[in-house]
């Protein structure tokens, strides 16, 4: 699924080249407009069904008079598309027809399949219960406020397909703990009161245990602490947390602020302990 986002972003920005400014794009649909078999068309009538100005349709059709993609012999209303102009909109329908069709392509797929772990020997067709478990989205017999449609059979533990998502999914946000450790110009790892480090670790079982920072990878090390992740661990730890998990996180001085800001606008709830001696 996130191949598809990423191939997704990289298809829009392609095929929105076709219109690289709202200029180009208003240009194609004042094309399209005198493009229509018309007896005449009024510059008010196409401001009206764009919801431009006059003077913006005025513009942008002396633009394409002078690009030789609109002819005219004077006359109000006497507007008329070139072959040059006619070519230019096929173009950029093809092209506009591509971005569409990708869309609805990845759209049509994109989350209408949910994998689950299977608690239980499930059948295809079968209704099935969602919980989420130390992150993990589980499928159950059992009944749930979030529910959907088995795709295949499988045996208890395997991945399975789900469509048909309906309900909420409870789950409640879990907790972070940052320990703020001192910066080298404070002594680094031998300034840290690594009982009280000891102590925190110990009072709450942790999901996921983070680090950032060279000051982090010396005391875990010290301690004999293995960390689940150390590289973006801002935004890990937010969407860690997002999914329920209970999580400990290693930082230097003001490193933890990049965390606590994160946390703040996603409104979950934190813990700063300062470990200096």
């Amino acid at each position: 699924m996130y191949y598809s986002l990423i191939r997704f972003i990289k298809m829009i920005r392609k095929e929105m080249m076709v219109f690289k400014n709202r200029g180009t794009l208003t240009q194609f649909q004042i094309l399209a407009e005198i493009a229509e078999p018309k007896s005449n068309i009024h510059q008010k009538d196409i401001a009206k069904k764009l919801g431009i100005s006059v003077q913006a349709v005025s513009e942008n059709i002396k633009n394409l008079v002078d690009e030789g993609y609109v002819e005219t012999s004077g006359g109000h209303g006497d507007y008329r598309i070139t072959m040059k102009g006619i070519e230019k909109v096929k173009n950029d329908v093809l092209g506009l027809k591509t971005y569409v069709d990708e869309v609805l392509e990845i759209m049509n797929t994109y989350k209408s399949v949910w994998p689950a772990i299977a608690q239980e020997n499930l059948k295809k067709g079968d209704e099935v219960g969602l919980r989420m478990d130390g992150g993990i989205l589980y499928a159950t017999t059992q009944k749930t406020s979030a529910y959907a449609t088995v795709l295949n059979s499988v045996r208890k533990g395997e991945d399975v397909a789900l469509t048909g998502l309906d309900g909420l999914i409870e789950l409640e946000p879990g907790n972070v703990v940052i320990i703020k450790l001192p910066t080298m110009d404070q002594g680094g790892s031998r300034a840290c009161d690594l009982n009280n480090i000891r102590r925190i670790c110990e009072e709450k079982d942790y999901n996921r245990i983070g680090i950032m920072g060279t000051v982090s990878r010396a005391v875990v090390k010290k301690l004999g602490i293995k960390s689940d992740f150390e590289f973006a661990t801002p935004q890990v730890t937010v969407e860690a947390a997002k999914m329920g998990l209970n999580v400990l996180v290693f930082t230097v001085g003001k490193m933890a602020g990049t965390i606590t800001r994160r946390l703040d606008n996603e409104e979950i709830k934190y813990v700063v302990e300062d470990v200096r001696k």
